[in-house]
C-alpha cells in the first residue's frame, strides 16, 4: 500500500503544477487522492410540486404533497445535480480501492510494484485529468461526503495512515482555503437529502 500512496502523492504534485492557483484544484486533488474513477453522466428532473422527507428509521424517501418555494426548489435541484454527478466517482473509488489493494498483493518485488504503479499513473493522467479538474467546489463538498459513505474512510484517515500526520495536516490546511476538509464525514441522518436523492435516483 505504501507504493500506491507514493504514486498518489506523485500524481498530486504533478496536478499542482497546473492547478495550484485554480479554486477548483482541491477537488481535483481529492479525487485523485481517493482513487481515480470515470465519471458517469446522469440527468433527471425533480417534480416541482413535491418535497422529500425522511423516515429516519429506514432512511427511505417519503413524498409529501406540498408546494416548494423557488429558493428551496433551486437549492434542492442544485444538490441533486451534484449528487448525481459525483456519486459515480465515489462508487468507483470504493471498487478501485479494493482492486488496487488486491493487485498489489499479488506483485512480488519493489521494482515490479513500482512499475505497475507507474503504468497506472500514466493511464490515469491521460484518461481522467480533464474530467476531474472541471468539478466545482460545491460538487467537491458533496463528493467528500459520498467518498466517506462508499469507502468508510475519510480523506484525513487515508492521508494520516499512509502519508503521515504531518502531510495530512498540510493538505487539511491547503484544502480549507478552497472550502474542503479532509475530515468531512457522511451521516445518513444529517445528510438525509443526499441519502434521499441516492435512493430516489437509484444510484446505489
Amino acid at each position: 500500500m505504501k507504493v500506491f500512496f507514493i504514486f498518489i502523492n506523485r500524481l498530486i504534485l504533478s496536478v499542482m503544477g497546473a492547478f495550484v492557483f485554480d479554486r477548483r484544484f482541491t477537488l481535483g486533488l481529492m479525487a485523485f487522492l481517493l482513487f481515480w474513477m470515470p465519471a458517469v453522466s446522469q440527468t433527471d428532473a425533480v417534480p416541482v410540486d413535491t418535497i422529500v422527507v425522511t423516515d429516519f428509521d429506514r432512511i427511505d424517501p417519503v413524498y409529501v404533497s406540498a408546494s416548494m418555494d423557488a429558493a428551496k426548489r433551486r437549492e434542492y435541484l442544485i444538490l441533486k445535480r451534484r449528487v448525481i454527478k459525483t456519486m459515480p466517482y465515489a462508487k468507483m473509488a470504493a471498487m478501485k480501492m479494493k482492486a488496487m489493494e488486491d493487485k498489489l498483493q499479488t506483485i512480488q518485488g519493489r521494482r515490479e510494484r513500482s512499475k505497475y504503479v507507474k503504468q497506472c499513473e500514466e493511464s490515469i493522467k491521460k484518461m481522467y485529468m480533464d474530467q476531474l479538474k472541471n468539478l466545482t467546489i460545491g460538487e467537491g463538498q458533496v463528493l467528500m461526503k459520498l467518498l466517506h459513505r462508499e469507502t468508510g474512510k475519510t480523506s484525513w484517515e487515508i492521508m494520516r495512515n499512509y502519508r503521515g500526520t504531518g502531510e495530512a495536516i498540510f493538505w487539511q490546511a491547503f484544502g480549507s482555503i478552497y472550502g474542503h476538509s479532509l475530515l468531512t464525514e457522511y451521516d445518513p441522518v444529517l445528510d438525509y437529502q443526499i441519502e434521499n436523492i441516492i435512493k430516489l435516483e437509484r444510484l446505489e
